[in-house]
């Protein structure tokens, strides 16, 4: 008889008791609701992670939005072309460094921030549940976002 058949299956696996589960599923489901608010306006939501460090840090090097996004160079390059080939975003070569590359606003870039500023709002007020619950979650996620990123920069996956 199988572990599963007779109802022995270890409380660390069973998926109820799992933290990584609940993170997966929350986060594809709120991916999903921003996506249906950024279609329209041609932004994906990895796109709009940048848009939203960019209204906050223009100009920036690539190095600043890529730790700030928590995003790999090698993920981070084709979203910024693609911002680029939208009229959203400039790239240049830095003048003091030619190594660094910075990355700009264009006016359609700034203008674009009027149109997503009601996004996060209308979002997270369709939520049935309490905003003092969503900011304790919030607060929580921000401790253990630097714990996670160093057990993965670490290597330990």
């Amino acid at each position: 008889m199988s572990a599963e058949a007779s109802g022995t299956i270890p409380p660390q696996l069973q998926l109820d008791n799992q933290l990584c589960f609940p993170l997966y599923a929350a986060s594809r489901m709120m991916t999903r609701l921003y996506q249906d608010k950024l279609a329209p306006l041609g932004l994906t939501y990895p796109q709009y992670i940048v848009m939203m460090i960019l209204w906050e840090r223009a100009p920036c090097a690539v190095k600043v939005v890529s730790e700030r996004a928590m995003l790999n160079t090698n993920t981070l390059t084709p979203l910024l072309k693609r911002l680029e080939q939208q009229g959203l975003i400039a790239r240049r070569r830095d003048t003091a460094d030619e190594r660094v590359v910075v990355l700009y606003l264009t006016e359609l870039g700034r203008r674009l921030r009027d149109d997503c500023e009601c996004i996060p709002e209308a979002l997270l007020s369709s939520l049935a549940v309490q905003e003092g619950d969503l900011l304790q979650l919030k607060e929580i996620l921000h401790r253990l976002l630097p714990a996670l990123s160093g057990q993965v920069d670490e290597g330990v996956e």
